[in-house]
């Protein structure tokens, strides 16, 4: 009998992933970023986009 496990929430997004689920391009993703309206992270040279910033972005709460 197997288990179903609900599947794992990211807690961050690359730019590239971020741009693919919220159908946004990549430059208005950085334009966003620079009005304060999306967070990010930078890591090392990666920028990462919290989870929870774009979903409120797409939820209209940013």
């Amino acid at each position: 009998m197997t288990t179903a496990n609900p599947p794992i929430e990211p807690l961050a997004y690359s730019v590239r992933e971020a741009c693919r689920m919220s159908s946004l391009g990549r430059t208005r993703l950085y334009q966003l970023i620079s009005e304060g309206r999306l967070e990010a992270r930078k890591i090392g040279k990666r920028t990462l986009i919290p989870a929870a910033s774009l979903r409120a972005l797409i939820e209209g709460k940013a």
